[in-house]
């Protein structure tokens, strides 16, 4: 499930063990990034992750899961693979998309609430923010019943400084692209002073022509985010350790497409 090439990245990204730790020698790092990557495209109770398939046991994966989030080590391989991506010209910055995706949070926890379209059942959502390629470039996990318009300055501003190309690496897209959900005046005079154009609908008037053909790339990122069984319905109470495979299915993403156009 890990390749090589993908193991040669992540590896020098993991904290090291100390020399002398008590108790028995840990499970080997790639063993268990192969267990957390089966639960993250299976979506299964971690103490139901088969000891046949020689990961460790759900515990011990778990608690790797947790302590390469406190390293960061989920964030790291995301910039990376953006700023490979970004030095193969992959990158569309002449456009960002955002929108939300609700999703059912199973066992509460933080940054849950009622859905509103869901019957009020306790949920999630995912605000994510894409290049015009549908790459994403930062999610954020809130409560369900929170507004999309209050995200999308921590979505631009979340965005992590990509290098790949000469000169300071790049943060920010020429334009913004929104949904009626999005429309806010001081946003959008938000997004000027970051030199980023606004290009949100208006609410009570008709949708910008076009925007829709634009715009479906974030539908397909959601799509490629939601593919990964265990983001499409959110079991972790701990906002941090959903957000860990969050990055991590973010990474993947740009991983394929880097292996895809790689000559």
């Amino acid at each position: 499930m890990v390749d090589d090439e993908l193991w040669a990245l992540i590896e020098p990204l993991l904290p090291p063990w100390p020399e002398r730790s008590p108790g028995p020698r840990p499970v080997p790092d790639r063993l268990c990034l192969q267990g957390i990557l089966y639960v993250l495209h299976n979506d299964i109770a971690w103490q139901l992750l088969p000891l046949e398939l020689g990961f460790g046991s759900g515990q011990t994966c778990w608690r790797r899961l947790e302590r390469w989030q406190k390293a960061g080590v989920f964030d790291a391989l995301h910039r990376i693979l953006l700023a490979e991506l970004n030095a193969a010209g992959e990158l569309d910055w002449s456009r960002a998309c955002v929108d939300g995706s609700h999703i059912r949070a199973k066992k509460g926890g933080a940054d849950t609430g009622p859905s509103p379209v869901d019957r009020r059942k306790t949920g999630s959502k995912h605000h994510l923010i894409c290049d015009g390629r549908g790459t994403p470039l930062k999610v954020i996990t809130t409560a369900a019943n929170v507004n999309d318009v209050t995200q999308t300055l921590a979505l631009v501003d979340g965005i992590p400084p990509v290098a790949g190309r000469p000169g300071r690496p790049r943060r920010r897209p020429e334009a913004l692209l929104g949904d009626k959900g999005y429309d806010s005046n001081p946003n959008r005079e938000e997004l000027r002073k970051r030199r980023i154009l606004p290009v949100i609908s208006r609410k009570g008037t008709p949708n910008i022509h076009g925007m829709g053909k634009l715009r479906y790339v974030v539908e397909q990122t959601f799509a490629l985010l939601h593919q990964f069984k265990r983001l499409a319905v959110r079991w972790e109470r701990r906002t941090e350790l959903h957000d860990a495979f969050l990055s991590l299915a973010c990474g993947l993403i740009c991983w394929r497409r880097l292996k895809k156009h790689r000559p």
